[in-house]
Parts: structure tokens; sequence; C-alpha cells
């Protein structure tokens, strides 16, 4: 069996910090923990959300840009466009 090392041994305990709150902050960890989550909870939630939310904004930036990129796409989005005012410019 080898041996522990410092990291192995505090992998799984929790890292404190410390917050300074501005007013709009503080209203949102009291919102959050008014939904009955502890204010670690509540902290740890909104991070992991936070990240979640950058993480998809992300993906869909570089969706964008390969639809972009996409000369047979673009125009194919822009024939659909043509038929559809065509189709509105009949009526």
């Amino acid at each position: 069996m080898g041996c522990l090392t410092y990291r192995d041994t505090l992998s799984g305990v929790a890292r404190a910090i410390s917050v300074r709150l501005d007013d709009e902050a503080d209203k949102a960890l009291r919102t959050l923990e008014s939904t009955g989550l502890t204010q670690s909870e509540a902290i740890r939630a909104a991070l992991l959300g936070e990240v979640r939310h950058r993480r998809r904004s992300q993906e869909l930036a570089a969706e964008v840009a390969a639809l972009e990129a996409d000369e047979a796409d673009r125009e194919e989005m822009l024939a659909v466009a043509d038929l559809m005012e065509a189709l509105r410019a009949s009526r």
C-alpha cells in the first residue's frame, strides 16, 4: 500500500472562504436561504449555477460561430428568409 500525501489526506475536506457581500448579493443570498438552503448550500449552488451558465454561454457562442462559418447553412437561411418574405408579400 502506498503512503498518503498531504493532498490525499485533504482531498475530502471542504475549503472555507470569506466573502464581502454588497447589498444586492446579500439580498440574493437571503432569497436563496429563504428556500431552505443553508448559507453554505446557497453559496455553493450559486457558484455552480454561474459556472454552468458560463459554460453554456461559451458553448452557444462556439455553436453560433460554427454556423456563421458554414457558407451552405448561411445560403440556406437566406433562401428560407426569401421564401418566407415572398409568402408574406403574396397575401
